[in-house]
């Protein structure tokens, strides 16, 4: 069983920027994809980013793509969320995942994934 604990959320004002980190532990030898997925009040839960682990490949959201980079620290089992020029439409609570074995990386759909962090917030005001 793989655990995720999520950290680095926060608030900011417009334009600026967070570092989310989620640390993984337990059984992650077979994990191919991870990501970041992020739940505003009243919407669904929606892909931002993930990571192929075995290879240099990252997909974002349309509308994050520019702004915010997914990477990964393999000997501490730690994936990242770098967000830059934040905006009040990124706020939301932040969840980092562990993808189901089999599924493409690239789908950035929550169905592909089948363990979810606690979640972290984040609030950016105008």
């Amino acid at each position: 069983q793989v655990q995720l604990v999520e950290s680095g959320g926060g608030s900011v004002q417009a334009g600026g920027s967070l570092r989310l980190s989620c640390v993984a532990s337990g059984y992650t030898d077979n994990i191919a994809c991870m990501g970041w997925f992020r739940q505003a009040p009243g919407k669904e839960r929606e892909g931002v980013a993930t990571i192929n682990t075995r290879g240099p490949f990252t997909y974002y959201a349309e509308s994050v793509e520019g702004r915010f980079t997914i990477s990964q620290d393999s000997t501490s089992n730690t994936l990242y969320l770098e967000m830059n020029s934040l905006k009040p439409e990124d706020t939301a609570n932040y969840y980092c995942a562990a993808g189901r074995p089999g599924r493409q990386c690239w789908r950035l759909s929550p169905d592909d994934y089948n363990v979810f962090g606690q979640g972290t917030q984040v609030t950016v005001s105008s």
